[in-house]
């Protein structure tokens, strides 16, 4: 019998600090091939906006941040098959997604805006934009507007990277793309955006951008959610936002 309770102690000990060690550290998702805002740096690892906002809220947290690429397409699913803790790539928050994960408080806003040749301008509506190849990352709100608002009068073309979509663009294989104002804020300052601005206004205004977390994860969230609180009060957000935009897209 106290070989038995001597054993159980133990067992119970040896569970109660694998448990806080596994406490101690937030495996994070990301795609490493949307920059500003993630990417793979030449030694492997990752960085970006994404990245800097994710360390500080692991460190505002007190746990070690982990992360894990994951294709885009796949990044939900991994998140559910517990690959990772959240997804932390610049996902916006839809209805449609919101079936399948939960989400934390923006941790920024974005728009999405058509981008073409300087020397062929046109107007972002379908009846100016007739007959175009039109670029976007597949499963993205880029595709789903186009899906929904010009279906028929632009041809589609969807990638599995946006970086892939600016690549067409600059050789001249489409017409056009429509993608996150911000992404493409960067990309137009690059070698090969300088022939390309953007077009028209913003046909999407209301892209709110949040980490997503499994459904039944809500203590995760909550926590990602304070610690997002703090750091926007204490600067530490501001100090991130300046080093990739001079404007504020929080």
């Amino acid at each position: 019998m106290k070989l038995f309770k001597l054993f159980t102690t133990a067992t119970l000990a040896l569970a109660f600090v694998g448990s806080a060690f596994a406490q101690e550290t937030l495996r994070l998702g990301t795609e490493g091939a949307y920059p500003p805002f993630n990417y793979i740096n030449k030694d492997g690892s990752v960085g970006g906006f994404d990245i800097d906002i994710g360390n500080a809220l692991c460190k505002q947290m007190k746990v070690k941040c982990v992360w894990v690429t994951q294709d885009w397409d796949g990044i939900i699913p991994a998140l559910n098959a517990h690959k990772f803790d959240a997804v932390l790539a610049s996902m916006s928050i839809t209805p449609e997604r919101e079936k399948a994960v939960s989400f934390t408080n923006p941790y920024y806003s974005n728009k999405l805006q058509f981008v073409g040749p300087k020397a062929k301008p046109f107007e972002p509506t379908a009846a100016a934009m007739k007959g175009m190849t039109v670029g976007a990352q597949r499963a993205t709100i880029s595709a789903q507007w186009l899906d929904q608002h010009m279906k028929g009068d632009v041809t589609t073309k969807l990638y599995d990277t946006q970086e892939n979509a600016y690549l067409d663009l600059a050789s001249g294989r489409l017409g056009a793309i429509l993608a996150d104002k911000y992404v493409t804020y960067k990309w137009l300052q690059s070698k090969d955006g300088q022939a390309f601005a953007f077009m028209g206004k913003p046909v999407y205004s209301d892209d709110k951008i949040g980490i997503a977390v499994r459904k039944d994860d809500n203590a995760l969230r909550e926590k990602l959610n304070a610690a997002l609180k703090v750091i926007v009060a204490n600067g530490t957000y501001a100090k991130i936002n300046a080093k990739y935009f001079p404007f504020s897209i929080y």
